[in-house]
C-alpha cells in the first residue's frame, strides 16, 4: 500500500465539503482570537490544541458505523444525566452558577454533553417506535427532552438550556409532531410567560430589560450590549482594518475571546467581511441539509437534522445576540469563540454526520 493508497484510506470517511467549511471557520477563529487577545498568542495557542483534540474526536466518531452511533444514544444519555445530579449535588460555583464538575484532572461541564445527547436519545427513541407513532410517544420524548433541562436551568444556565431544547424541539419536529400540537403549546407557552417570568433569575430578567433600552443600566447589565453594538457598528461597510478595532484593543468590549467575539470581527472586517462569515456558516447549512436529506434510516436522518439546525441555532443567537437583537444569554459563536468543550461538542455533531453520509450506502433505507 503506496502513501496516497493510505492517505485515501484513512479519510475516505471525511466528507470533503463538510471539512472544507468547517477548516475555513477554524482558520478563521484563530485570525480573530489573535486580535481579540490584543496580539497574544496565548489563546490562538490555546484554540488550537482545542481543535486538534476535537478533528481527532471528530474523525474517529466519522469512522463509526450507524448501528454503533445508535448504540451509544441511551449510555451517554444516562451519563449525562448521572454528571448533572453530580454538577447539582457538589458542583464548582463560579460567577454565581453551579455548572462545573472537577475531576481532579480536568474540569468539564456536563451541559454540553447533554447538546448532543438529548437528540440522540430522542432520535432512538422515534426509531424504536417508528411503525406506531401516537401522540403518547410524543409525550414521552418531550419527558427525555425536559428533564436536563429543568437541571441545566437550575445550574443557572439559560443560554444552554434554551439551546439543549432547541435541539430536542427540532428532532420533535423532524419526527412529525403535528402543527396543531406545535400551536397548542405555543398558546400555552404564552400563556405561562408570567410564571416563567416569576422563576428567572433577578440578572436574567435584568438582561431581557436591557435588551429593549440597555442605557438603563450602562455601566452595569447594559454595558455588554452598549460596547458590543458600537463594536458592531463602528467598522461600517469595509471594517476598521485587521487588528485596528479600537473598541477591542482599548478594553471596552467584554467577553471578547468568547461570547462576545462576533464584536470584534465585525469591527475589524465590517459589512463585507461579516457576509463572507455568513455565506461559510450558510456553507456548512447547506451541507447538512443536504446529508439529512440523503439519510438512510429514520434515526439518521431525524439526528443528522437536529445537528444542522442546531448549529444554525447557535450562529443566529450568538450573531443576534451581540447585535442587540436578543438579551445575553451567554452563547458561544460556533467554531468561533475560544472554548474546549462547546469545540469538542460541535465537531463530535459534525463527526456523526459525516458517519451518516459515508455509511449511508451501507444501510437500506
Amino acid at each position: 500500500m503506496n502513501k496516497r493508497q493510505l492517505w485515501q484510506r484513512l479519510f475516505a470517511h471525511i466528507d470533503r465539503q463538510l471539512l472544507l467549511g468547517i477548516t475555513m471557520l477554524l482558520l478563521t477563529s484563530l485570525l480573530v482570537l489573535y486580535s481579540a487577545d490584543n496580539a497574544s498568542w496565548d489563546r490562538p495557542l490555546g484554540q488550537m490544541r482545542n481543535i486538534v483534540v476535537a478533528l481527532a474526536c471528530m474523525w474517529f466518531v466519522a469512522k463509526l458505523p450507524l448501528h454503533y452511533l445508535m448504540r451509544t444514544a441511551v449510555p451517554i444519555y444516562v451519563f449525562g444525566m448521572i454528571l448533572l445530579i453530580c454538577v447539582a449535588l457538589f458542583g464548582e460555583i463560579s460567577h454565581g452558577a453551579r455548572r462545573w464538575l472537577n475531576l481532579g484532572v480536568m474540569t468539564i461541564q456536563p451541559s454540553e454533553l447533554m447538546k448532543i445527547g438529548v437528540p440522540m436519545m430522542m432520535a432512538w427513541y422515534f426509531e424504536r417506535h417508528e411503525a406506531t407513532l401516537t401522540l403518547k410517544n410524543y409525550f414521552i420524548a418531550a419527558l427525555l427532552l425536559l428533564l436536563p433541562i429543568m437541571l441545566i436551568a437550575r445550574q443557572p444556565d439559560l443560554g444552554t438550556s434554551l439551546l439543549i431544547f432547541a435541539s430536542g424541539f427540532y428532532v420533535l419536529f423532524l419526527a412529525g409532531l403535528s402543527w396543531r400540537v406545535m400551536g397548542v403549546l405555543l398558546i400555552a407557552g404564552i400563556a405561562s410567560a408570567p410564571v416563567m417570568w416569576s422563576m428567572l433569575h433577578e440578572y436574567q430578567r435584568h438582561r431581557i430589560m436591557m435588551l429593549f433600552d440597555p442605557s438603563q443600566d450602562a455601566l452595569g447589565n447594559g454595558y455588554h450590549t452598549i460596547q458590543a453594538s458600537i463594536a458592531v457598528g463602528s467598522g461600517g461597510i469595509l471594517g476598521k482594518g485587521y487588528l485596528n478595532g479600537t473598541q477591542t484593543h482599548l478594553d471596552f468590549l467584554p467577553e471578547r475571546t468568547t461570547d462576545f467575539i462576533f464584536a470584534v470581527y465585525s469591527e475589524e472586517f465590517g459589512l463585507i467581511g461579516n457576509m463572507i462569515l455568513l455565506s461559510l456558516y450558510a456553507f456548512v447549512i447547506w451541507r447538512g441539509f443536504i446529508i439529512t436529506s440523503q439519510a438512510s434510516t429514520y434515526f439518521t436522518r431525524l439526528m443528522a437534522g437536529s445537528i444542522t439546525l442546531t448549529f444554525a441555532t447557535y450562529a443566529f443567537v450568538n450573531m443576534a445576540m451581540v447585535s442587540g437583537i436578543l438579551p445575553v444569554v451567554g452563547v458561544p459563536l460556533p467554531l468561533i469563540s475560544y472554548g474546549g468543550t462547546s469545540m469538542l461538542t460541535l465537531l463530535l455533531g459534525f463527526g456523526m454526520l459525516m458517519s451518516i453520509e459515508t455509511h449511508k450506502k451501507l444501510v437500506k433505507s
